[in-house]
């Protein structure tokens, strides 16, 4: 009896095994005669030769769509077929990867009426438009890549704010030309440049007005809502700066710009930095956390160092940080080593609090952007609250 039961569990196991060695030569048989009709659907597309794809049997994913962008699409660009798209390495994966473009418009339609700014991979100008307008703009913002800086460079800050898509303290992207050189981007018009400048210039009068501070924070509150916007969108800036914050009117407009090594984490396998640790890597040092220059690590915690800069930069009136500093060597070791800007006496506690926060070491103790858009919020509630004793007896007695 016992050997009956061994002959039959034999049995039943030789006839699972069989069965499992089956169906695996099965699907090894399926998926090369799928290997093999890719590879002579890819041969004859390379071949020129046209191709008939069954009804319903195409993955390639739709158009981007105008909702997601809230950015019309421009009348002359060119939209591709689904097999144009198939054969192209432009793929539609993501929305808001720029598409293949024939140019509107080039340096030569444009008259660079001032300088903005002379930015690491492109130079700002204040431009106008002289045939038409880019959508309803005669002044633009238009920068142009310098010598060296190739297309995909371009494509790639394209495809990052383009993702941004509308916000109040984004700088818009109207039109750009990636096809021939020099490639450029057309932006928003911003009438007072870079933030920088702007504090530069003005000084004295700032200094001058009682409500400084106050408008120093309401002017952090809106570039932390910016940086808040990219966090929600998975974009990391690694660039922020003074100098890459434009005004049209201070402090209530204030926008974010230079995307140029902004980085999508959506598509990046690591959040470690691409760029490889060389002598002459050529980054913004001194708004660099420590933990880049350590573990060559730089996430949205980095951004919020970066934003303790600013916050800095703003109350010093465009001060360069560090400047006591003049070597990168120099710059590098005492970031690592915990060296902090000295803080002006002039900054109302709340703001030097908030760049101490932002400064702290390791990156993990440093708040989100949420975090700083809830206290600067508070703290620009908490100045509404408050009004000029002397005015408002004038007002009173002027009614009375």
């Amino acid at each position: 009896m016992d050997k009956t039961n061994f002959d039959i569990t034999h049995i039943i196991l030789i006839c699972v095994y069989a069965a499992t060695i089956f169906f695996m030569v099965v699907l090894g048989c399926l998926c090369l005669n799928k290997y093999r009709s890719m590879k002579r659907i890819i041969r004859e597309l390379r071949q020129g030769r046209s191709i008939v794809i069954p009804a319903g049997s195409s993955q390639d994913s739709p158009p981007p769509s105008p909702n997601v962008l809230n950015i019309p699409e421009l009348p002359d660009r060119i939209t591709e077929s689904p097999l144009q798209r198939t054969q192209t390495k432009s793929s539609c994966r993501f929305p808001w990867k720029p598409p293949l473009q024939v140019p509107r418009f080039t340096k030569a339609d444009l008259s660079l009426t001032q300088l903005i700014k002379a930015g690491r991979e492109g130079v700002f100008y204040k431009a106008r438009i002289m045939r038409g307008t880019c959508r309803g703009h005669s002044l633009v913002t238009c920068k142009i890549g310098k010598e060296g800086i190739t297309s995909k460079q371009m494509e790639n800050e394209v495809s990052v704010m383009r993702k941004l898509a509308y916000h109040k303290n984004v700088m818009q992207l109207l039109d750009w030309n990636t096809a021939e050189e020099p490639y450029m981007l057309i932006m928003e018009f911003m009438s007072y440049g870079t933030l920088r400048s702007f504090v530069q210039k003005h000084k004295d009068e700032l200094m001058a007005d009682a409500e400084l501070q106050s408008q120093f924070t309401i002017a952090s509150y809106h570039i932390a809502l910016a940086m808040e916007h990219l966090r929600s969108k998975m974009v990391v800036h690694c660039d922020l700066a003074l100098r890459n914050i434009l005004v049209s009117r201070f402090p209530w407009e204030v926008k974010v710009a230079e995307f140029g090594l902004a980085r999508d984490l959506t598509r990046m396998r690591s959040r470690r930095s691409s760029r490889k640790k060389q002598q002459k890597e050529r980054v913004p040092l001194r708004w660099y956390p420590p933990e880049y220059f350590r573990n060559n690590y730089y996430s949205f915690k980095g951004d919020v160092w970066a934003f303790g800069i600013v916050l800095w930069e703003m109350q010093t009136f465009g001060t360069l940080p560090y400047s006591n500093l003049n070597t990168s060597e120099q710059v590098v070791y005492s970031i690592c080593a915990g060296c902090k800007n000295t803080v002006p006496n002039t900054c109302r506690p709340e703001i030097e609090q908030v760049m101490q926060d932002c400064w702290l070491d390791p990156y993990t103790s440093r708040p989100t952007f949420t975090d700083i858009v809830k206290i600067l919020e508070n703290v620009v509630e908490s100045d509404g609250d408050y009004v000029d004793v002397d005015n408002q007896r004038m007002m009173n007695a002027e009614q009375k």
